[in-house]
C-alpha cells in the first residue's frame, strides 16, 4: 500500500499522509525522517538544534523522489514551543497523520548518589514531559481533523524493560514511556488514534558511540558491546507507521541481535 492510497476505514486519502519526528536532527531521529520521506511521506523535523535540522533537510533533499521537509526548530520541554511547532505543522501541512516521539537524553553517566535534583529532572523534563506535551498536542489535532486519527509512536528503549548500572534517570523516564503509550492507545481508540513503542538497543547513533569501546555491565566489568544500523530501526518505524489504523504494533523490540539484553543482570 502506497502512502497516499487509503486512510483509516478505506476511505480515500486527503493527499499523502504527513508526518513529524522529534530529535529529527541527528540519530534514530534522523535516520527516520530519512525513511518516512523516501517513502512519501511530507515531514515536519523538530528540535533544538537549528543546524543539525537542516542538514536532515538537505539530505532529504538530496534524495530522489523524496518527499518534501518542513524544519521548526522547538525544545519540547517547552510548552509554548510545543504548541507553536503543532500550530506549524497545521498551518503548513493541513493534518497530521504521525507523530514520532523520538527526542531524548541519556543525562550524565553518574554513580546515582551523586546524581543532583536537576540533573534528574533535565532528563525527566525531555524523555518524559516532553513526549508528553508533543503526544497530547498531536492526539488534539488527529481529534479535530477531518479524516479524522492518526498514529503515534513513542521511542522507547530496552532500558524500559531492563536496566544499565548508572542509568535511574534514564530507566525510569523510559519505563514511563510505557505507561504513556498505553494510555495513549486507549484514550485515542474512540477517535481513530494509534499509539505504538518501539523499543531500541544499541542502534548505531553519536549516542551510543561509547558501546563499542566499552560500557559498564551488570557483573561490574566494562566490556564492548555490539551495535546495529540505525537504518534497521528507521525501517521497522516505517513499517509501524504504514499499517491501517485498524492495525497497530503496540510494542516492538529492534537491537543489535548479540547485545547483552536478553539475561541483563
Amino acid at each position: 500500500m502506497t502512502n497516499d492510497e487509503t486512510t483509516r476505514a478505506g476511505r480515500p486519502a486527503q493527499g499523502p499522509r504527513t508526518a513529524l519526528v522529534t530529535g529529527a536532527g541527528s540519530g534514530i531521529g534522523r535516520a527516520v525522517a530519512l525513511e518516512l520521506a523516501a517513502a512519501g511521506w511530507p515531514v515536519t523535523l523538530a528540535g533544538r538544534r537549528a543546524g543539525q535540522l537542516e542538514e536532515t533537510a538537505r539530505l532529504i533533499g538530496a534524495r530522489a523522489g523524496a518527499a518534501g521537509a518542513d524544519v521548526v526548530p522547538t525544545d519540547v520541554t517547552d510548552p509554548e514551543a510545543v504548541a507553536a511547532l503543532f500550530d506549524s505543522v497545521r498551518e503548513s501541512r493541513g493534518r497530521l497523520d504521525l507523530l514520532f516521539n523520538n527526542a531524548g537524553a541519556f543525562g550524565p553517566a553518574v554513580p546515582l548518589e551523586e546524581l543532583s535534583p536537576q540533573q534528574w529532572q533535565g532528563v525527566v523534563d525531555v524523555n518524559l514531559t516532553g513526549a508528553f506535551l508533543c503526544a497530547q498536542a498531536a492526539f488534539r489535532l488527529m481529534k479535530d481533523q477531518r479524516p479524522q486519527g492518526g498514529r503515534i509512536i513513542n521511542n522507547g528503549s530496552v532500558s524500559a524493560h531492563a536496566p544499565r548500572p548508572g542509568s535511574i534517570a534514564y530507566t525510569a523516564t523510559k519505563h514511563a514511556v510505557t505507561g504513556l503509550t498505553k494510555s495513549l492507545s486507549l484514550d485515542g481508540r474512540p477517535y481513530g488514534i494509534a499509539c505504538g513503542q518501539i523499543d531500541v538497543g544499541n542502534a548505531a547513533t553519536e549516542m551510543t558511540a561509547r558501546m563499542q569501546q566499552g560500557v559498564p555491565q551488570a557483573d561490574g566489568s566494562t566490556r564492548a558491546e555490539p551495535v546495529m544500523d540505525a537504518g534497521d530501526v528507521a525501517r521497522t518505524v516505517v513499517h509501524m507507521a504504514g499499517l491501517p489504523l485498524e492495525a497497530n504494533v503496540q510494542f516492538a523490540t529492534v537491537m543489535a541481535t548479540a547485545m547483552p539484553f536478553i539475561g541483563r543482570g
